[in-house]
């Protein structure tokens, strides 16, 4: 697609889909990577932390410290009441994040290509710096759906510039859970907020404000072919329906944000650390 071509549909719709942005062998890498993080990988290190006495605040600090770590984050009914896992490991893992982009070699190369500095650039980024990445699984049978949502509400900056880059490492279809946007929803801000918020023992995350009221008719369905990569803005409305089918879809993404003339809300779950600064892109 044309540079501008691409600027035009991103700007107009909220998204716009790059075919080919890596090949077959680039994407069978990034899942061979994946793959040995899992094999590599104790459950009882990681499932165990949402399972511990204080189970309220636990998953929170497991999930707002992963910023600078790899992490893994798995499926609802994956794991028993004790926390062991009750289906075979490589199927019980909805996401890994959150900083793949800095920690797993193929993952930062992909993230740091001169394809995607090219597009942020043109997409009017100056000083582009990336906040996190994740490993989406969405298992067959049982990948959940993700409720119509916008990235912002989630990396808030003012003004508010968030891109997130989405790729596929197999084909994402009807069936197995692409995603679907409402297009144009960019243009009328957030209504939400993902915040960090005190309590007596420690700081969770809330939900300020109310959904963007979508009406399902509106959105439209982008499935793409693996390889091919979705440029989506920050604010625009988009969501997935469960995976029904018995074939997984794997993908990789991450966002990015501007650095220059923009701060970064501190009220974000996911903040810069001293021992990972977010990097620039």
């Amino acid at each position: 697609m044309a540079t501008e071509e691409l600027c035009e549909q991103f700007k107009k719709n909220g998204y716009t889909v790059l075919e080919n942005f890596i090949t077959a062998e680039e994407a069978d890498s990034l899942r061979a990577e994946c793959a040995a993080l899992i094999d590599d990988m104790d459950p009882k290190d990681h499932v165990a932390n949402a399972f511990e006495t204080g189970k309220e605040q636990k998953p929170d600090d497991y999930f707002m410290t992963s910023g600078d770590k790899i992490r893994f984050f798995f499926e609802k009914g994956a794991t028993n009441d004790k926390g062991e896992l009750v289906v075979p490991k490589h199927l019980s893992i909805n996401k890994i994040g959150h900083a793949l982009h800095e920690l797993c070699p193929g993952f930062k190369k992909v993230t740091h290509k001169k394809e995607v500095q090219d597009i942020a650039n043109k997409l009017g980024m100056k000083e582009p710096l990336v906040p996190q990445s994740m490993y989406i699984f969405k298992q067959p049978g049982i990948g959940g759906e993700v409720v119509p949502h916008q990235d912002s509400t989630f990396l808030k900056t003012d003004p508010m510039n968030v891109i997130g880059f989405w790729i596929a490492l197999e084909d994402a279809t009807l069936e197995n859970g692409c995603l679907w946007f409402v297009p144009g929803s960019h243009s009328v801000g957030i209504t939400q907020q993902f915040v960090r918020t005190p309590t007596d023992t420690g700081v969770t995350m809330t939900m300020k404000g109310d959904p963007m009221d979508c009406d399902d008719s509106k959105f439209v369905a982008v499935p793409i072919k693996k390889g091919d990569m979705i440029v989506i803005h920050g604010e625009v409305v988009h969501k997935s329906l469960p995976n029904t089918s018995d074939k997984s879809r794997h993908i990789y993404t991450f966002h990015v944000c501007e650095s220059k003339d923009t701060h970064y809300d501190e009220l974000n779950w996911l903040q810069p650390t001293e021992n990972m600064p977010f990097p620039k892109l």
